[in-house]
């Protein structure tokens, strides 16, 4: 067979299997009187076996040494295409989510694609002065799921913070892409997860807030608690009770709980919760004088008289807290 039908019926051009027999790969095994390349089945056979190779992404090389060396053995070199082959794709992904996040802020001109790429360049910048320039730069400019995705990776506090604020000022889907990050399995993400809703407005954010009053994370709890206390959520109560026992951030959990003492009956919850933690063998002295500090903020009998009790607490440092506690409210 001639190399124009052999083209034809491969679907191998013929420049290309010229420039295969120029590297070895294949050998017509006759010629015609006339002096042209005769193909016989053997060497086309052997030509599909190169394509089938090059279309698993092997070079040019590699299918040489995997079709004429006896002791090649494919299985390091399939791992190989393996490891090429996800870091091609990963590269790929990225490509895409980028175009994606582009074409997400429907750009009027070169100018503004320009632009949008230079932002979502900063946000990656190994320099957290050019990360945090961007994230203040990037309200309405930026897709919200860039914002995210560079908020739940920050480790600069500076910069988070900026992010932080660049997402509550963002449009819809921040808090359902950052409720995904609630559930990493790395405690990082999650806290700047929950640090992001809780800076964020609005009933979607507030909801999933409240969600995150369940979760097995300490500090994803705590700072739900000091968001909803913020936002008026009785829920919150009992996780804020605990940061107080637990001495994280008790001075804002204890005016949080402050704040939730509105009226008499939601003061009177609120002792009722704080005095029973004060009842818990496990809690310690420390612990029970921040409960008192806490207690002092509450207003109500039901406060009153649990600091009452106080004063015969059998740690001296907690019953003297309790009497200062009592004559201030007295003097009030």
């Amino acid at each position: 067979m001639l190399i124009g039908e052999v083209a034809r019926r491969s679907g191998v051009s013929a420049r290309m299997l010229r420039h295969y027999e120029s590297l070895g790969l294949v050998r017509p095994s006759g010629r015609t009187g006339s002096g042209y390349r005769e193909y016989s089945g053997e060497d086309i056979q052997r030509i599909f076996h190169v394509e089938s190779l090059r279309a698993m992404g092997l070079s040019l090389r590699e299918i040489g040494r995997a079709l004429d060396d006896p002791g090649f053995t494919p299985s390091a070199l399939v791992d190989d295409l393996i490891r090429r082959t996800r870091e091609r794709i990963a590269v790929e992904t990225e490509l895409l989510t980028r175009l994606r996040r582009v074409h997400a802020t429907d750009p009027a001109g070169w100018e503004d694609v320009l632009h949008v790429v230079a932002l979502l360049g900063a946000l990656r910048s190994k320099s957290a002065d050019a990360r945090q320039r961007a994230a203040l730069a990037s309200v309405d400019e930026v897709p919200v799921e860039a914002l995210v995705e560079a908020a739940l990776g920050e480790g600069d506090p500076n910069v988070a913070g900026a992010l932080r604020w660049a997402l509550a000022r963002s449009g819809g889907g921040g808090p359902a892409l950052l409720a995904e990050g609630l559930g990493s399995p790395v405690a990082a993400v999650r806290e700047r997860a929950v640090r992001s809703l809780a800076e964020m407005p609005g009933g979607e954010a507030t909801a999933l807030l409240r969600n995150a009053l369940a979760s097995p994370d300490a500090v994803v709890r705590g700072y739900a608690a000091l968001a909803l206390g913020t936002r008026g959520g009785p829920d919150a109560v009992p996780a804020l009770a605990d940061l107080v026992v637990a001495g994280t951030n008790d001075t804002e959990a204890a005016d949080a709980l402050s704040l939730l003492a509105g009226d008499d009956a939601a003061a009177d919850r609120i002792a009722a919760e704080l005095v029973e933690r004060l009842a818990r063998d496990t809690t310690g002295a420390s612990a029970r004088g921040r409960l008192a500090q806490a207690l002092a903020g509450v207003p109500g009998a039901g406060s009153s008289r649990a600091l009452q009790k106080l004063l015969h607490d059998e740690d001296r440092a907690v019953a003297l807290t309790a009497a200062y506690l009592l004559q201030l409210r007295d003097m009030g």
